[in-house]
């Protein structure tokens, strides 16, 4: 059944695929590279290579997941359960949020107070703190005021909250739903709408009226998983476009020449009267080059031929596990990355400490993933039915057959 799954593109519907966990791993890997500016690792990641980065990665694979975990539970419509399991998640999202935001400001705090990296109140929106410490709080709590790098949980959460009618729709009227995502992001970004920050006017780093068109996306992506098959078609034309796309993207940003011409071209269409959200890089509003970029990553990588053994291998188990934990491995990162960012301001950090940073940070990383898939398997046979706990719920019936009326909308 695996290998025909390989050679199909098909995931077979009650198994979970390992594709997801895999790139998943890899976005939380790469994000916590990012996360500590300053060392020569994060010109390995993919930002360096593309047009989108792990963050458009993280926010589309969001997407894949809700559909995947609560797509059947509102097939038969809105219901309370479903509404309190999604909205039940963003609020776990909106607690590990302000954790994150407690950690991050001790560890500047420490750092600044033992290690003598005064540096740190320049960074990451620390001066907000210093210079309005009431408002710094409110907008902290109201999400309206973001460190750096602690920006994606906030948007998480907020799509969530959306994520139940969104899915319901795009099961009974798939092409609306992307119709209306569509129009939504080509809204913001020409008339530059977004959520509000407080103290600062700035608005959301990443903006969830853009955001969303990735996640819906992805949650297309997910309801088509679930039911055994691919939301796109694998078809020549398609790996080729997608292709020469992403080559394109990875040149342009390793040839200081074509970065040059294509910035004076975007500049000239602007002036012609193009909307920039269509043309230009600006991440908080997805523009198009980032979109098309993260989709033509996701086409290609989704290709059943090579892919899905590399992410099902023994080798790729570490990374496939981390991903499987995605929030609290999340949230380790992004406090590791905090660490390594107080270090190096504290101290001028060589390449070798450098590495020590990185590679140590995700060795903690893979650990903790471990011991958390240990727990859950020790968690799962002690409550199992040989394990004397509650009997296991009877399962639902084949999610494929559940979610055949979507694919017949869809192809519609």
């Amino acid at each position: 059944m695996a290998e025909a799954a390989h050679l199909t593109g098909k995931v077979p519907s009650r198994a979970r695929d390992p594709r997801l966990d895999f790139f998943r791993g890899l976005a939380l890997m790469m994000i916590f590279i990012d996360h500590v500016p300053g060392q020569f690792y994060e010109n390995l990641t993919t930002r360096n290579f593309g047009f989108s980065d792990a963050a458009e990665g993280f926010v589309f694979m969001s997407g894949t997941a809700t559909a995947i975990a609560y797509g059947p539970r509102l097939k038969d419509g809105l219901n309370f359960q479903a509404l309190r399991k999604i909205w039940g998640r963003a609020w776990q999202l909106y607690i590990v949020h302000l954790f994150i935001t407690a950690c991050a400001l001790a560890i500047f705090a420490a750092g600044i107070l033992y290690f003598g990296g005064n540096q740190l109140l320049l960074k990451n929106g620390m001066g907000t703190l210093l210079k309005t410490p009431l408002e710094f709080l409110i907008g902290t709590v109201t999400l309206t005021n973001q460190l750096s790098y602690v920006n994606i949980l906030p948007l998480y959460s907020v799509l969530l909250l959306t994520a139940p009618f969104t899915i319901i729709l795009a099961l009974r009227k798939p092409k609306l739903a992307i119709a209306i995502s569509a129009v939504i992001w080509m809204l913001a970004g020409y008339f530059q709408i977004n959520f509000p920050t407080y103290p600062s006017k700035a608005g959301w780093f990443l903006n969830p009226f853009s955001w969303q068109l990735i996640f819906v996306l992805g949650i297309f992506t997910g309801l088509n998983m679930r039911a055994g098959e691919r939301f796109v078609p694998v078809k020549r034309s398609l790996i080729i476009i997608s292709g020469l796309y992403l080559a394109f993207a990875a040149f342009d940003l390793q040839s200081q020449t074509s970065m040059e011409i294509l910035g004076s071209t975007i500049v000239k269409l602007k002036e012609a009267g193009i909307p920039a959200f269509a043309i230009d890089f600006m991440k908080p509003y997805a523009t198009g080059p980032r979109l098309l970029h993260i989709m033509a990553l996701v086409y290609i990588l989704s290709l059943p031929w090579i892919v899905p053994k590399v992410a099902a291998s023994r080798y790729a188990d570490p990374i496939r596990i981390a991903g499987k934990h995605s929030l609290p491995i999340f949230a380790l990162g992004t406090i590791l990355a905090f660490v390594g960012q107080a270090i190096k301001t504290a101290h001028e950090t060589n390449f070798f400490e450098d590495t020590l940073i990185i590679f140590g940070g995700i060795a903690i990383m893979i650990g903790f993933a471990y011991s958390r898939e240990w727990l859950a398997q020790n968690e799962k046979a002690s409550t199992g039915p040989a394990g004397g706990g509650k009997a296991q719920e009877v399962a639902e019936p084949p999610v494929a057959a559940n979610l055949i009326p979507f694919k017949q909308k869809l192809a519609s």
